[in-house]
């Protein structure tokens, strides 16, 4: 199973925005040194409470610099706010100075102020999605090329540089609602999914609607899933769940926050049930669903069950869910996570 920390490089309480990048890059480091197989972005915007992390390919070029072993993975790349040339081009820039160690991961997002701030209308999400990434794959395996789309229209361009893993890099796709897991499932490629909202028991029939529909396609093997959870380990049980308590109900009462606002803007209705149930979520209902929490040994068990029940390739450990876990205690929980629950699974 693939390991990797999904990391939101968080913004600290009482610090600049310089700490909080230098102690991001010691745990950045830290993985690399320990031995984690990928290091997760993520990219979120015009969240200074919460988050500096806006640009996450220039992180990964970043740490493509000082690394030599870790994957680096992008979890996941709105695409419809970007510009698909120009991404194109930074990506395959940092896959070419990594040597091939980026999975490029995508998706929408659900965070309807962010389409606003960026003057992207929601509702245009998904096609822009589809067109965005269709122009990617072409400028990373064409020469010169013409597209006429809907939102972009380019005449005999020549990106460069391609990606050094050819034809390109790995692609994998987020899923948030029911849908998208069997649409991704028959379009062949490997899908994210997330326990912050529905618990590991919600997800199940999810993920296997995902591996129904990539069979019924006809693609060689059985799919892929990764799924990111918040995850913290510590040397004992009552340890653990003390220091994760105040950080991960940070976390869902941001995440409440975040979704009311979506909830708002758009008048979905997926948003106004998902902000609704998180309301009332407390760090009991979290620890019973959805965040795993505990020793190395409990932890380990708790993914071989769900492994075993559910059926996953990899996780993506949030280790410090709210971001308010103090620095050390996230290095401990990489070291952990590295040393003690990753072995069991090799």
């Amino acid at each position: 199973m693939e390991f990797g920390m999904f990391h939101e490089f968080p913004s600290l309480p009482g610090r600049g925005e310089t700490e909080a990048f230098d102690e991001a890059m010691e745990q950045v480091d830290a993985a690399e040194r320990y031995g984690l197989d990928a290091m997760w972005l993520a990219e979120i915007h015009f969240a200074p409470e919460r988050t500096y992390l806006s640009s996450p390919l220039a992180i990964a070029a970043a740490i493509a610099a000082r690394t030599r072993r870790m994957k680096i993975g992008i979890a996941v790349q709105v695409l419809p706010l970007c510009h698909p040339l120009r991404l194109a081009e930074e990506a395959a820039t940092v896959d070419q100075i990594s040597h091939g160690r980026l999975i490029f991961g995508v998706g929408r997002s659900g965070v309807v102020s962010t389409y606003d701030a960026y003057q992207v209308p929601y509702d245009e999400s998904r096609d822009r999605f589809t067109e965005i990434l269709d122009i990617v794959k072409r400028a990373w395996t064409e020469p010169r090329f013409s597209y006429a789309g809907k939102y972009h229209n380019f005449d005999n361009v020549a990106c460069v540089p391609k990606p050094y893993q050819q034809p390109l890099p790995e692609i994998r796709i987020a899923a948030s609602t029911p849908d998208t897991f069997p649409a991704i499932g028959a379009l062949g490629y490997p899908v994210f999914a997330s326990v912050r909202h529905p618990t590991w028991t919600e997800l199940a029939p999810h993920i296997k609607n995902y591996y129904d529909s990539y069979a019924a396609a006809g693609h060689p093997g059985k799919g892929q899933v990764f799924v990111s959870a918040p995850i913290y380990i510590a040397e004992t049980e009552e340890q653990a769940r003390a220091e994760a308590e105040q950080s991960v109900t940070h976390f869902y009462r941001l995440q409440y926050e975040l979704i009311s606002e979506s909830a708002r803007r758009s008048g979905r209705q997926n948003f106004i049930d998902r902000a609704e149930r998180l309301r009332t979520l407390t760090y009991a209902d979290v620890l019973g669903g959805n965040v795993i929490v505990g020793t190395p040994d409990s932890v380990a068990a708790r993914l071989k069950q769900l492994q075993d029940e559910i059926g996953f390739d990899g996780i993506l450990a949030e280790l410090n869910c709210g971001g308010l876990i103090p620095h050390d205690r996230v290095l401990n929980a990489i070291r952990l996570l590295c040393q003690e629950v990753m072995p069991r699974f090799r």
